[in-house]
This record gives structure tokens, C-alpha cells and sequence, in this order.
């Protein structure tokens, strides 16, 4: 969870990079606040972004936020999102239900950031244990977390044999029930790594490097793919830094979010 606040509301634009999780956007500000659009679509309010939400983009005058980032397997018994958690865009009303103004408003009154990060981890574990949805295969979750762990540099023959499940079998499974294949999923994990590589300084072709791509031509290639931008542009992107570098100072005609609150 990370927590985002403007001292006086300001007008931000950001466009979303794409991460591996399922992304929970909560707008606490007073007034129209968060103005998103993706596929076409746009519309106003607090929304769930799933794997790869392709443009996505957040704007408006916005005073207070709180992101929450749930792991694929997490965000089918916690959000019913049961398959094709990849690409998807939904209000945060629609997919949280008829509590969801009442939700917004506790974690609005709350009196601290710890306060809504601890609020926010009890509704969370309420909603799970009561929708009594079915978790994802073991298997699936056991793939997905050494995805994880491997920063992407993971071969899905050896994670099937981890599983004891032939690679067809699993990459059925894996899709069915996360929506993205289990070498896309690695690709998605691996860029996520680079990118902030990248974000906190790294040149392209040390990032690269340590990121495990064959060269900079194959680390300028994913990075396109997945965001249609340069690596030295992706680097600049304010949307990476809720995770591992603060995010950047207003530059000329645009304001964006600082995280000056403790993530959890």
C-alpha cells in the first residue's frame, strides 16, 4: 500500500505503467478528484486496473489517494475477479460493490496514513474470508510467486516440473484462471524489474544487464511493447515511483503526487 497526498489539491496527469498486480486506485480527495481513462473509456472516481491496462491514464485535481497492489492470485478471492485479471479497467464501484461509497468514506475519515493502511488490510481480509470464493490451483499461485522471486528469469518447463504438471497443463491453468500466460506473466515481471532499474538511474544498458535481457536492442524492444516509450522516457515515468524511488518533483506545467508517507 502506498498513500499519496497533495498539501493543496493540484491538477496531476500520469499515465499508468504496467506492473505485475492487480491495482486499487482510492481517491480520498474532496470534490471531482481522479478522472481516468482506458479503452476508450473515461470516467471519474476511484478504479481497480488489472496486469496490463493498456493506456491508462489519471488525471484531475487530486488532494489525498491510497494504491493498493494485490498479487494476481489475491485479487481473485479477494475482488471475484476469477479470470482475465489482465487488461482490465473497472470503477472501483462496480467491482467492490454496494459497500464501496461507505468504504471510501472510513478510509477518508480516518485520522493517520498507518490508520487507513490498517483499515484497509481489515476490509480486505473481511472481504475474503466472507465472499468464500474459490483461490486460485496451488500450483498456479506457486508459479506465479516464483515468477516473482526469479524477477522474471524463469523458464515454465522447470516451473511445470516444480509442480509436477506437464507445461501444457499449467499454462492452461495459469491463463484460465490469471488471465495471462505463464511466459507473458514472465515478461511482465522481468520489464517491471528493468523499468525500475531504470527509474532509479541505471543507464539502458546496465539495466539491461541486470535485468537478464540478451542486450539493450532486446530491453528497448519490451519496453516498447509494453508502453510504446523509450527506455530513457520510461525512466522519467512518475507512475514507477509508488514503489521503490520517491516520486519527482512538479516539473513545468504538471504536478504530480509525492509520496511522503510510509508505504506498508
Amino acid at each position: 500500500m502506498a498513500g499519496f497526498r497533495q498539501p493543496v489539491p493540484s491538477f496531476t496527469d500520469i499515465a499508468m505503467v504496467a506492473h505485475p498486480s492487480v491495482t486499487l486506485l482510492i481517491d480520498l480527495s474532496e470534490g471531482d478528484g481522479i478522472r481516468y481513462g482506458a479503452h476508450g473509456r473515461h470516467r471519474r472516481g476511484s478504479f481497480v486496473a488489472g496486469l496490463l491496462p493498456g493506456e491508462l491514464r489519471a488525471s484531475g485535481r487530486v488532494g489525498e489517494c491510497l494504491q493498493i497492489r494485490l498479487e494476481p492470485a489475491v485479487a481473485t478471492s479477494v475482488l471475484g475477479w476469477s479470470t482475465d485479471l489482465s487488461g482490465r479497467v473497472e470503477s472501483f464501484a462496480d467491482v467492490w460493490g454496494p459497500d464501496a461509497e461507505r468504504t471510501e468514506e472510513e478510509l477518508r475519515a480516518a485520522g493517520s496514513w498507518d490508520e487507513r493502511f490498517a483499515l484497509a488490510a481489515r476490509m480486505l481480509l473481511r472481504r475474503r474470508a466472507h465472499r468464500g470464493l474459490r483461490p486460485v490451483d496451488p500450483e498456479v499461485a506457486h508459479t506465479w510467486r516464483r515468477t516473482l522471486t526469479g524477477r522474471g528469469r524463469v523458464r515454465v518447463d522447470g516451473l511445470a516440473g516444480e509442480v509436477g504438471w506437464s507445461r501444457k497443463h499449467l499454462s492452461a491453468r495459469f491463463t484460465a484462471q490469471l488471465g495471462i500466460t505463464p511466459k507473458r506473466a514472465a515478461r511482465l515481471v522481468r520489464f517491471d524489474h528493468a523499468a525500475h532499474l531504470l527509474a532509479a538511474g541505471l543507464a539502458p544498458a546496465a539495466a539491461a544487464t541486470e535485468g537478464g535481457y540478451a542486450d539493450q536492442s532486446h530491453l528497448h524492444r519490451e519496453v516498447r511493447a509494453f508502453t510504446g516509450l523509450t527506455p530513457t522516457a520510461l525512466a522519467a515515468a512518475p507512475w514507477l515511483a509508488i514503489d521503490d524511488v520517491a516520486w519527482p518533483g512538479s516539473s513545468p506545467g504538471r504536478s504530480v503526487p509525492r509520496a511522503g508517507v510510509t508505504r506498508r
